[in-house]
């Protein structure tokens, strides 16, 4: 029997942080420097291009990672596992990850492990998260919303199935697939949901970073960020990596 993820009680501050989230997704939208769209051309953000020409880097040394360690998968935990606030959309422990960095916190062995691709994203403006998102074959992740219109998603394409059809992330009215080394960007405030109905594992390395704002939209995105940098949500999830992996994520 699966054991239950029981999540414990949120402080009122965090409450209130739902409440008001819409508002400042409002706010966030009106003074955002690009459209507010569910998917974008990846050329809004120029590193995106130089992700892309470095990409045979990344998938190489996660490949060589691999092989090292397990010469199948690595052995990364389940997203539940690490962040009990993702126990709805991750059902069972199909969807793990890999972090080098997560809301300003290093993952210092990880990245000891894949000197290259820390380097590479120590160069990206505005990150807030970069992490490996291990997707098992069978595995699907429900509809579902992001936290904030301040941060813009991007994934690269690090091992992509070969029925590529079967593979798919929906954002909105639009469903897109995974081309290796190559990247969507797409916000994920709009509702979206993955599944991966094939019998090889996807492998995407997944960014966070700040949606460019201007003005007042800047104030409330700095403010909101710092608050949710402080919050239990990502507290709980950074203890719980430091307790389940010991430092270290694979062994």
């Amino acid at each position: 029997m699966q054991k239950k993820i029981i999540k414990p009680k949120r402080p009122f501050i965090i409450k209130m942080g739902k409440k008001l989230r819409p508002y400042f997704n409002k706010v966030l939208s009106r003074y955002s420097e690009i459209p507010d769209q569910p998917v974008y051309d990846i050329s809004v953000l120029p590193w995106i291009s130089v992700i892309e020409a470095n990409a045979d880097i990344i998938r190489k040394e996660w490949e060589q990672l691999v092989q090292k360690y397990q010469n199948e998968s690595v052995n990364a935990p389940s997203l539940r596992d690490i962040s009990p606030d993702h126990a709805r959309i991750a059902a069972d422990k199909r969807w793990k990850s890999f972090f080098l960095q997560g809301y300003g916190l290093r993952m210092i062995e990880n990245c000891k492990l894949m000197p290259k691709t820390a380097a590479l994203i120590d160069k990206i403006p505005n990150l807030n998260s970069a992490f490996f998102s291990i997707l098992e074959p069978g595995a699907v992740i429900p509809p579902h919303y992001g936290v904030t219109k301040g941060l813009l998603t991007c994934h690269l394409g690090v091992a992509v199935p070969i029925d590529q059809k079967n593979c798919w992330i929906d954002v909105d009215t639009q469903r897109l697939y995974w081309i290796q080394d190559k990247c969507i960007l797409f916000d994920d405030t709009y509702r979206h949901s993955v599944e991966n109905d094939t019998n090889q594992t996807r492998v995407v390395l997944l960014f966070q970073v700040l949606r460019p704002e201007r003005g007042f939209g800047k104030v409330v995105q700095d403010l909101f960020m710092m608050a949710i940098r402080r919050s239990a949500f990502v507290k709980e999830a950074y203890d719980n990596f430091m307790k389940i992996n010991k430092q270290q994520i694979l062994h």
